[in-house]
């Protein structure tokens, strides 16, 4: 059975649900606290998935998910690099993506997630478009691991004060060529959503969220795990496209 590892510490709040995603995938879930990491990081190598879910991890003291991002870059940064060698896939959502990009393990030093351009916490259902090159053959080695089988346009939540996602526009052209960039907001009918309230926190290019350079790093703001059945919607959409996010990567392990 695929063996998924969610990383908790004081603040985490949406490990439950995470843990419910990945369980009703077909996977085996175990929480674990960032203390016993610290203790033995190779613990983490038990597990093919390590996720890191929502929250506020320390009351996002400093800035949002700053505390834990230090933690990871200082005592686990190595045997995550070894996980990540090993083939294995690692998942942030949205504070868990601010720990992967602030522990310079997602994106380096070259991009950050800062401060919504609203000034506000921004929490509600938006649009996102899927990069169509992921399922075209493209130049680069990403595997399209996480978005297989999705519509196009796909709707989830955002809860986040600090999402806007900024970088060098020299940096911003490297990803939209490597095909990193996964997920762009968007209006209703797809257009890239360059203005509020589509894009909900004034990311340069609409940016949602990215992978690294094989695609089984991802890290991305919206929530899929507040959309893993269809009456979660406001609408009661189907199919409940959060729950197909977490049963790709535990088809992925699945078929090696």
């Amino acid at each position: 059975m695929v063996k998924v590892l969610i990383l908790r510490t004081a603040g985490t709040n949406c490990d439950e649900e995470t843990k419910a995603g990945f369980e009703l995938a077909g996977a085996s879930v175990d929480k674990i606290h960032i203390k016993q990491v610290l203790k033995n990081p190779q613990i983490i190598h038990r597990y093919q998935i390590f996720c890191l879910p929502g929250g506020f991890t320390y009351g996002d003291d400093i800035s949002s998910a700053k505390i834990l991002a230090l933690e990871i870059k200082h005592w686990v940064i190595e045997e995550l690099q070894r996980f990540k060698d090993d083939g294995k896939l690692i998942l942030g959502i949205c504070n868990g993506f601010q720990v992967l990009v602030k522990s310079d393990f997602l994106g380096g030093f070259k991009v950050s997630l800062v401060e919504n351009t609203s000034g506000k916490f921004e929490d509600r259902w938006i649009h996102l478009k899927i990069n169509p090159e992921l399922d075209s053959g493209q130049k680069s080695k990403i595997k399209n691991i996480w978005t297989k089988d999705l519509p196009e346009v796909i709707s989830l939540p955002v809860a986040h004060a600090e999402g806007r996602f900024v970088t060098p526009e020299k940096v911003l052209k490297e990803l939209k060529t490597n095909n990193q960039i996964v997920f762009h907001y968007v209006d209703k009918k797809g257009n890239p959503a360059l203005h509020y309230p589509e894009n909900p926190n004034g990311s340069l290019g609409s940016v949602a969220g990215i992978c690294d350079e094989t695609g089984r790093i991802l890290g991305l703001m919206p929530h899929p795990e507040r959309y893993i059945f269809s009456h979660q919607h406001p609408e009661h959409r189907e199919p409940a496209v959060g729950m197909q996010i977490f049963k790709n990567a535990v088809e992925f392990i699945v078929k090696g």
